[in-house]
């Protein structure tokens, strides 16, 4: 299962809308074989693996990361192909939410005498699909906020410039936050301050759908863009129902604590410099009042903590409970 979570890697970048997805078929005589789901229309992850092992799959046992479909859409079901390919046990890392899954695939296989396991690794395969999982469950995409600041959290120096908090390292970084995600907001405000393209640049993968908060000029390099003007819960449902499984908030401290204070966001992605702004005239990482007491501030968890050539990425995500 740690195989098909590390081949599942490569295809989230080519997959969405659907799941990015590893699969691993081992022979009764120990040989390997791996896949990946390829683009939409193409081959999930476990046909992939079933054509490298060919005749040798009979008897075997496959692995996969998400619960094989059961359904026809663009692609035959999996289910169909595992049976027929005389698959004898089937272990699956978590149940796809899916309506058009959501069991089916896992009663199936038993159904034709197949024996399955479900939730092996399962803590780090939903992490890897968090924002699908999302998705599939809510109708709404995953929402990311990615926010850079000084260690003493200023987004900008006094004068409003911000180029640059963090070093190379952390910006690269971003372009491979943008290539994750299906679409990314800015707020009007960003867009006529600093003329953004929010394209990807520096990394491998498709540049992210554009959302800009508010009304911009026909020559911003943002374009072509959709421009929101409705509210931010009617925005995800819009977005969800169009596809965008994960969506990037890279605006400013105004469109930040926007999504911060509607609770409508999944993962905090700060980006924390060794720079120090020393003063309190400098805009914050999140506009407007602040908590007004230590019971009604946000406590998150810390799922993790990365060195970026000596910026810090700390990744917070709300609490379970």
């Amino acid at each position: 299962m740690r195989l098909a979570i590390t081949t599942a890697n490569d295809a989230r970048l080519r997959s969405r809308p659907n799941p990015w997805v590893g699969a691993v078929v081992v022979s009764r005589e120990g040989k390997v074989f791996v896949g990946a789901t390829r683009e939409p229309g193409n081959a999930h992850a476990e046909i992939v693996a079933l054509q490298q092992a060919g005749d040798l799959a009979q008897g075997a046992t496959l692995f996969s990361t998400l619960e094989p479909c059961s359904h026809t859409g663009r692609t035959g079901p999996c289910t169909a192909a595992i049976i027929q390919a005389g698959i004898t046990r089937v272990v699956v890392g978590t149940q796809d939410p899916d309506v058009k899954v959501s069991g089916n695939g896992i009663q199936q296989l038993r159904n034709a005498g197949i024996s399955v396991e479900v939730g092996v690794l399962e803590h780090e395969v939903r992490s890897q699909l968090a924002a699908y999982l999302h998705h599939r469950s809510t109708g709404r995409p995953y929402v990311v906020l990615k926010m850079a600041s000084t260690i003493d959290g200023r987004i900008a120096a006094a004068d409003g410039t911000s180029k640059w908090i963090t070093g190379q390292t952390a910006r690269k970084r971003v372009h491979e936050l943008r290539a994750q995600s299906d679409a990314i907001v800015v707020g009007a405000g960003t867009v006529r301050a600093d003329n953004p393209s929010l394209t990807v640049r520096d990394v491998d993968g498709p540049s992210p759908r554009r959302i800009v908060l508010g009304k911009i000029s026909d020559q911003a390099l943002v374009h072509p863009c959709t421009q929101w003007t409705g509210t931010l819960p009617d925005l995800l449902d819009t977005l969800g129902k169009e596809g965008v499984v994960q969506l990037l908030v890279e605006g400013g401290a105004r469109v930040a604590a926007s999504f911060h204070r509607e609770r409508l966001i999944n993962q905090y992605i700060m980006h924390i410099a060794p720079v120090i702004a020393g003063g309190d005239n400098a805009a914050g990482v999140f506009a407007g009042p602040a908590a007004a007491t230590m019971t009604d501030m946000w406590r998150g968890r810390v799922v993790s903590t990365t060195n970026l050539d000596g910026d810090i990425e700390i990744i917070l995500e709300p609490n379970l409970n």
